[in-house]
């Protein structure tokens, strides 16, 4: 027996900020187009390579580095659209990214679980994925699924298997594409193209995008190069994301972190519209901090660099990928988790990127708890309550009522209470058992609650003849890795 999928539920804000000035963000992407024609980027790609010298980039072949002047960066960046649509399943799950609202998303993509049941922390595997999957699928708040763990029982075809678990288990869109050996980025497109079925609907509503991570600093991977061109080639849309360490592999200032980052990032969209002008892609900064004592990595850096990065990614025409995050550097679900979640939830509709939120992950990204995305799902539904709870309506002042009760008597009684005293949503976790002696503690509600969706929640399936399809696709892919 199939659940019905709830709508998802997208932030509008009326109160988003700005931190920079225009003036402000103008020379921030000076110095972007400073670095690029300057400095360069590393380009370990012949393919890439000589697509920047078709369009008379300097380009250093021994170096393998591009310098790309500012106009050919303005004329690259003319075609890349500054909206586009994110399809899911069901047109009711399509993600429109053009600013009008934020899309809530899961982090991703860690290599550890907290197994549900035994608590022992393992190896992530692709059971995870639809784990994950099925349980966000009935999220209102959770828009656009990011595998938060990784298939590693499926070794170099694991992110094709992580977006094989999404495809079947929900109905949202999914980040589907990721760095894969370049003869198997087809695959995914293939499963795209079997989802939405057709090429025509798979560029219209494609039901996966993807993500290239770049190399830190002013660097690109190869192979992330080669499965970025094929998604483009594709229309799937593809963001590039840098994510610079201030003081080590990035200055160790905000804005040197943030300038680093951008020429990373325009430098990937660049190549993508000289060689599919016109194909949909989207920004992502996550600047992080080196430890100024041990070395450590701290993913959680203060709120201005991250409304910088959406501002930037605006400037550059283009809907971003980052804003309030509710990851977290503690390795548990403690005080920081909280504090760190509560945070994130709050700067979700102050900063106003398109895709946000990062829910659902501890120890920078890398351990899933299940139940956590329970928890920051309430988290975020606390901050949507905020800004969307309320309505004026002169009725609600109730004087008739108070006039009927008058000093020192009581509501109880009232037909006005009856019909009202439910309007008031009251989180399972927090009010669940109100009054009780002896409370249970929010997070082993959430693991309860998390547990009952699995058990009890059923998308819609795909077609028997889909995901038959998909079966042959994945074998096909096997057989290629194992040529390899």
């Amino acid at each position: 027996m199939t659940s019905k999928t709830p709508d998802i539920v997208p932030f509008t804000s009326p109160f988003r900020g700005e931190l920079l000035s225009p003036v402000q963000l103008r020379s921030l992407k000076q110095g972007t187009l400073r670095l690029l024609d300057e400095v360069g980027i590393h380009f370990p790609s012949q393919e890439a390579l000589e697509i920047f010298a078709d369009h008379r980039a300097r380009v250093d072949w021994d170096g393998q580095t591009v310098r790309i002047p500012p106009d050919l960066v303005d004329r690259a960046m003319s075609t890349a659209p500054r909206s586009f649509t994110l399809g899911g399943r069901e047109e009711r799950f399509d993600l429109t990214l053009d600013g009008s609202c934020s899309y809530l998303c899961t982090d991703g993509t860690g290599v550890h679980v907290a197994d549900l049941e035994t608590r022992e922390m393992r190896p992530s595997c692709k059971e995870d994925v639809a784990m994950m999957a099925q349980v966000c699928d009935a999220l209102p708040l959770v828009s656009f699924f990011w595998p938060p763990v990784s298939a590693q029982d499926y070794g170099t075809t694991a992110p094709l298997h992580q977006c094989h678990a999404a495809l079947i288990h929900t109905l949202k869109h999914i980040r589907g594409g990721m760095t894969v050996a370049p003869p198997l980025a087809h695959y995914a497109v293939e499963m795209a193209t079997v989802v939405a079925g057709s090429e025509r609907q798979r560029r219209r509503r494609p039901p996966i995008c993807a993500n290239i991570c770049t190399i830190a600093p002013l660097a690109h991977d190869d192979d992330g190069l080669a499965t970025a061109l094929t998604y483009a080639e594709a229309g799937i849309p593809t963001s590039f994301m840098a994510m610079p360490t201030m003081g080590s592999t990035a200055p160790a200032t905000p804005l040197g972190a943030l300038v680093v980052g951008d020429a990373e990032v325009v430098s990937g969209m660049v190549l993508l519209q000289l060689a599919h002008p016109g194909a949909p892609v989207f920004h992502s900064i996550i600047p992080s901090l080196m430890h100024p004592r041990t070395g450590g990595y701290i993913g959680e850096v203060f709120a201005p660099v991250t409304m910088i990065a959406v501002q930037l990614a605006h400037a550059w025409g283009v809907p971003s990928l980052g804003g309030g995050s509710l990851s977290t550097d503690s390795a548990t679900i403690d005080w920081q988790a909280g504090s760190d979640g509560g945070r994130g939830s709050a700067l979700v509709p102050l900063i106003g990127g398109e895709i946000c939120g990062y829910m659902g992950l501890t120890d920078s990204s890398m351990v899933l708890y299940p139940e956590k995305v329970i928890l920051d799902h309430e988290l975020c539904r606390g901050a949507y309550d905020l800004l969307h709870g309320f309505s004026f309506d002169d009725r609600d002042m109730a004087l008739d009522v108070i006039a009927e009760v008058g000093p020192r008597g009581h509501f109880l009684a009232e037909q006005h209470t009856r019909r009202h005293i439910r309007d008031f949503r009251l989180s399972k976790l927090l009010h669940e058992h109100a009054g009780d002696p002896s409370p249970r503690a929010p997070r082993e509600v959430a693991r309860e609650e998390f547990k009952r969706i699995y058990e009890t929640h059923q998308p819609r399936p795909l077609e028997p003849a889909v995901l038959a399809e998909l079966d042959r696709i994945l074998a096909a892919a096997e057989r290629e890795a194992e040529r390899k």
